[in-house]
Order: C-alpha cells, then structure tokens, then sequence
C-alpha cells in the first residue's frame, strides 16, 4: 500500500526580532550606566602633627572677615578684587617670594574669598602659603 505524505513545512527561526531585543537591551545598558573615572595616580598624603611651629618675625598675614573683606596686617584692602589684593601683596612683600603668607579666613567666608587670596598669592610667585586653622575641641 502506497501512502501519500503530506508536505510538511519547513520550520524557520526569524531571529530579526531577537536581534532587535538585544540591541535595544545594549543600548539602554549603555545609556544608563554611569561611568566612573579612577584616578591614574595614587597619592599616600602627608600627616599634620598638633605641635607648634616657630613662627618667623617677618611673615604676612591676609585676614579675611565674614563680610568677605580683606584686610593685610591691619590695612584693609579697598576692593575685594584679585587685582588690587595682589597690588596691596606685592606692596607688603616688596616683591620677595619667600615671605611666609598666612590665610585666615572666618569660617563663614565663602570658599571663591579664600581661592582668591590663594590665587593672588600664587600668581605674585609666593612659595610659602599656610592657611590658618583653629583646633577643634572634642
């Protein structure tokens, strides 16, 4: 007896969708991932005693109120700017570097009152800047 087959389909994968899933699952992984940038250089920082040092006779203080004013030993500098601060330095120091300069600032000041004097400092060529700071009690 002779039976007749049915043709049976040929069954087929269309991975089209399937590849459109996983690229839209990439996508959206890369787009929400946050990427973080590690520092290439590792730093061990240095460590402050609680001892005094000798303070030095001659050494410039620029002291910085809570107004944002700043005042060079007990002169106050007329505008707040970073050319009139660095002209009242450079008048103070006489043009030398190595004068030490202290930084105290209220703690009220905004950070840009201290940048400033720091920048003032660094552009005139001074290499000794401290920033003065009060101990804390525990």
């Amino acid at each position: 007896m002779k039976f007749s087959r049915t043709p049976t389909e040929e069954l087929e994968l269309n991975l089209t969708p399937l590849i459109d899933v996983v690229f839209l699952l990439l996508i959206f992984f890369m787009v929400s991932t946050t990427f973080q940038k590690e520092s290439e250089i590792s730093l061990q920082l240095p460590k402050a005693t609680d001892a005094e040092t000798a303070t030095p006779s001659e050494r410039i203080e620029i002291v910085i109120n809570a107004a944002g004013r700043y005042f060079i030993g007990d002169q106050e500098v007329v505008k707040s700017d970073l050319v009139s601060l660095q002209n009242a330095l450079f008048k103070v120091s006489n043009g030398q570097r190595d004068i030490p300069l202290t930084i105290r600032a209220d703690a009220q000041v905004p950070h840009q009152a201290v940048v400033t004097a720091m920048d003032a400092a660094g552009q005139l060529g001074m290499l000794k800047i401290t920033i003065a700071t009060s101990r804390s009690v525990n």
